[in-house]
């Protein structure tokens, strides 16, 4: 087996032109996945952003809520009610909503605004300047640094704006994991301030933050509030819920999966023609292998080995090309939203085996059917 394998690998790299296209099509292919599906990663992941830098581990939420910017307000007793719930350690108000910024060159630009529970500040980011204690002092705002950032004229500890007609400062600059999907800057106060500088409905509360006792009150938790009229998620439910609505209700989901099939189909067509073109060229030597004794399932084994080989060395290569793409845009364009995940490396192989199946059947077609006499007689 060893020795057919080898002729099978000398046969293969023997015809560089041929070896090199074959190459190409799986690379560029592979290349246009995992890009594709990474930017989708991305988008997904940023879309969540907000829920995975406050990080509580369960929200209660409107059941029409199907993403974390539209809000639908909670009536004030829902609060009450859901921190009477047997099993729930603490649970807090949380405003989130959009304002406009005027700032010190007269320019307005918009803003999301994140209100803090004014007892706890539960969900507060990590600084990197300033104290959180400042965020108590009057019109006291902490700025996000992201990529967002630059909209607001770079502001550091100090520097002032206008929202609402009502002075802000800034007290304090934060990291946050995740950034945002909008391309807005973000702005972090307590609860009491964004309610008075931001004009609101009735009720003002977006969400409620819970932290329960323990994983096995999760579930009391979710059906009490549920009596309420409202709905109870953990942190992973609502990422999903906020996915599965760009996803199935938008156009982002099937512009990505077209572009995705579209890039399967440029690789199988270039692989496959090509490969079949290879076995053609090859057909004299495959029948003097039948002709001295090679069995019909060593020259499968030879195919499939051809066909396996070429198909990992252009995923692997890929993959690199992409890795290397994403990591160059990342550090030259701060919005590009790209995460290569071992979903997406799963699933560009398994596009890869079908590449590779289809083109072997091609392949193995063609070499059964070939008689040694045609061969020797030609």
């Amino acid at each position: 087996m060893k020795g057919i394998l080898r002729i099978a690998f000398r046969l293969l790299v023997n015809d560089r032109g041929k070896f090199a296209a074959l190459l190409v099509g799986i690379t560029f292919a592979v290349f246009l996945i995992i890009m594709m599906t990474s930017m989708f990663s991305g988008i997904l992941k940023r879309s969540s952003s907000t829920v995975i830098n406050i990080g509580a581990k369960m929200w209660v939420i409107d059941p029409a809520v199907n993403n974390i910017v539209s809000s639908i307000p909670l009536p004030d007793y829902v609060l009450d009610a859901v921190r009477s719930i047997e099993g729930v350690k603490y649970a807090v108000p949380l405003y989130s909503g959009s304002a406009q910024v005027k700032l010190s060159s007269g320019t307005y630009q918009a803003v999301t605004i994140i209100g803090l529970d004014d007892s706890t500040l539960f969900g507060r980011p990590a600084l990197l300047a300033g104290n959180i204690q400042d965020i108590y002092a009057e019109n006291a705002f902490i700025a996000v640094q992201d990529s967002e950032l630059r909209k607001l004229d770079f502001p550091k500890i100090g520097s002032e704006f206008e929202i609402n007609d009502h002075k802000a400062e800034v007290v304090g600059i934060a990291r946050v994991t995740t950034s945002g999907l909008f391309g807005v800057p973000t702005l972090y106060t307590t609860y009491s301030r964004a309610i008075t500088y931001i004009p609101s409905t009735r009720f003002t509360t977006s969400y409620i933050l819970v932290e329960p006792k323990s994983d096995a009150d999760i579930p009391r938790i979710r059906s009490q509030v549920k009596k309420l009229g409202y709905q109870a998620l953990t942190r992973e439910e609502f990422i999903t819920k906020i996915s599965d609505f760009y996803k199935y209700q938008t156009g982002l989901g099937t512009n990505v999966l077209l572009m995705t099939v579209i890039s399967f189909i440029v690789g199988l067509s270039i692989s496959g023609q090509t490969f079949y073109t290879f076995i053609l060229e090859n057909l004299e030597r495959f029948g003097a292998l039948k002709a001295i004794g090679a069995k019909g399932r060593e020259l499968v084994y030879m195919i499939l080995f051809q066909s396996a080989f070429t198909a990992l060395t252009g995923y692997g290569l890929g993959v690199g090309f992409a890795t290397l793409v994403i990591t160059t845009a990342k550090l030259r364009l701060a919005n590009y939203a790209a995460e290569i995940t071992f979903l997406n490396l799963g699933f560009a192989f398994v596009m890869v085996l079908v590449i590779a199946a289809i083109s072997s059947y091609i392949g193995v077609r063609k070499v059964l059917k070939i008689e040694p006499f045609d061969i020797f007689r030609g």
